[in-house]
C-alpha cells in the first residue's frame, strides 16, 4: 500500500488506524479517494472532514463490531461500506471470541479490497444484477449433538468465498500451516488466493481467455476432486519448484492460477509500499549496484510490465528477508520466481490491466 497521512495534522498513520496518534482526531478511510480522513461529529450521525480534506461522511455500521474504519458518503443510502456490503454471513457474535476473529478477517478483506479498487476491477455485490456477484460467508465449525464436527472448508464456489473464522486465530492458523507443510499462511494470503478463483470465472472463463490460460496452466477440465486427492496422497512432483510458485499450485490448473494470482497481488501491493518508503531504490542499489527502473515500476499497481515488477521485487525481498532474519523472524517471502512463474505472472499482469479501469 501507499503511505497514509492524517488530513488534519499531516502525520503518518496506518491503513487500519481509527485515530491519529499525534492529534488524536478520529480517522476513517475514504475508498473513493484512498485517503485517511480526519473527521469530527457534525450531528445526526454525520461526520465532517477536518483539515485538508472536505466532505461529509457516515461510519460503516460495522465500525463497532468488526473494527471497520471505512467511511460512507453522507449522501449514500447504504448503512455499510463498499467492502462490508459484500458479506452474506457473519459469525454469531454472541459466541465468545467470534467478534475478535471476525475483526481479524475483515482487516484482511479490507486490504484485499484496497487492491481490487486500486485497479478498478469489477466487484459486484449481491444487491447488483450481476450473474456472479462476489460474496463472503464467515463461518465456524459446528459440533452436532452426537459429537460429530461439521468442518467449514475455506474455498470458493461461483462467486461465494467461504472462510473458516478459526483462521483469524494466529495460533490456529500457525498450527494449520505446520500441518499442511506450508511456508506461508496469512489471512491476506487466503483472501488474495480465493478471490483469484473468482476472477478466473469472471476474466478467464467468461472473458474469452480459456485457450491462453490452458496453454500456460493446463486444462482445468481435469477432475478437480481427484486432482486434490492425488496431491494430498502423493505430494507435488519432485521438480515442482522449477515450474510453480508453490507446491499447492501443482494440484490443479485452478490452484496454479489462484496461487499465481495471489502472488501477483503480494508483489504489487508490497512494491507500492516499498517504493513509497524509498526501499526499492535503496535495495536495488545495495544489492545489484544499479539503479532501479522506477519509471517502469511506478507504484506497483501501475507497473508497465511484469519484467519491471520482478526486477524491483527481487532486491526488495532479499533485503526484507535479511531484515526478518536479523529479528529472528521467518523470511518475509519464502518463494522463488522461476522462469515459468514469471511467464504466468505476465499472464496475470495482462489480465488485470486489461480489466482495470
Amino acid at each position: 500500500m501507499k503511505r497514509f497521512y492524517c488530513s488534519s495534522c499531516d502525520e503518518e498513520v496506518y491503513f487500519d488506524n481509527h485515530s491519529c496518534g499525534h492529534c488524536q482526531r478520529r480517522l476513517g478511510f475514504d475508498p473513493a479517494t484512498t485517503q485517511m480522513i480526519a473527521i469530527e461529529e457534525a450531528g445526526d450521525h454525520v461526520f465532517a472532514a477536518v483539515g485538508a480534506a472536505t466532505g461529509q461522511y457516515r461510519l460503516c455500521r460495522n465500525h463497532s463490531t468488526a473494527a471497520c474504519n471505512w467511511l460512507i458518503d453522507a449522501s449514500s443510502d447504504h448503512e455499510r461500506c463498499t467492502c462490508c456490503r459484500h458479506n452474506r454471513t457473519i459469525p454469531n457474535l454472541s459466541v465468545e471470541g467470534n467478534q475478535v476473529l471476525w475483526s481479524a478477517l475483515e482487516s484482511g478483506k479490507r486490504a484485499l479490497f484496497y487492491s481490487i479498487m486500486r485497479w478498478g476491477l469489477p466487484h459486484p455485490n449481491a444487491q447488483s444484477d450481476a450473474k456472479e456477484p462476489l460474496i463472503f460467508d464467515f463461518l465456524s465449525d459446528e459440533t452436532l449433538p452426537d459429537g460429530t464436527v461439521n468442518r467449514v472448508l475455506t474455498g470458493h464456489d461461483e462467486g461465494l468465498i467461504t472462510i473458516n473464522i478459526a483462521e483469524g486465530d494466529d495460533a490456529v492458523r500457525e498450527a494449520n500451516r505446520k500441518a499442511m507443510g506450508e511456508p506461508y499462511r496469512t489471512l491476506i494470503g487466503h483472501f488474495r488466493h480465493e478471490v483469484g478463483h473468482y476472477y478466473w470465472d469472471i476474466l478467464v472463463r467468461d472473458g474469452g481467455r480459456l485457450d491462453a490460460f490452458r496453454e500456460l496452466f493446463g486444462d482445468e477440465r481435469a477432475d478437480y476432486g481427484q486432482a486434490l486427492q492425488k496431491h494430498y496422497e502423493d505430494g507435488p512432483p519432485a521438480d515442482w519448484s522449477d515450474h510453480y510458485i508453490s507446491s499447492y499450485a501443482t494440484a490443479h490448473p485452478w490452484e496454479d492460477f489462484a496461487e499465481t494470482w495471489a502472488h501477483y497481488l503480494h508483489m504489487t501491493d508490497t512494491i507500492e509500499t516499498a517504493r513509497s518508503y524509498g526501499i526499492i531504490a535503496a535495495a536495488t542499489k545495495a544489492i545489484s549496484g544499479q539503479n532501479a527502473a522506477l519509471d517502469d515500476v511506478r507504484e506497483g499497481y501501475d507497473a508497465k510490465s511484469v519484467a519491471a515488477l520482478c526486477e524491483a521485487w527481487v532486491p526488495v525481498t532479499i533485503a526484507a528477508n535479511a531484515i526478518n532474519r536479523s529479528m529472528g523472524q521467518p523470511d518475509l517471502y519464502p518463494f522463488v520466481l522461476n522462469r515459468s512463474v514469471m511467464t504466468k505472472l505476465g499472464f496475470m499482469h495482462d489480465l488485470i490491466h486489461d480489466a482495470a479501469h
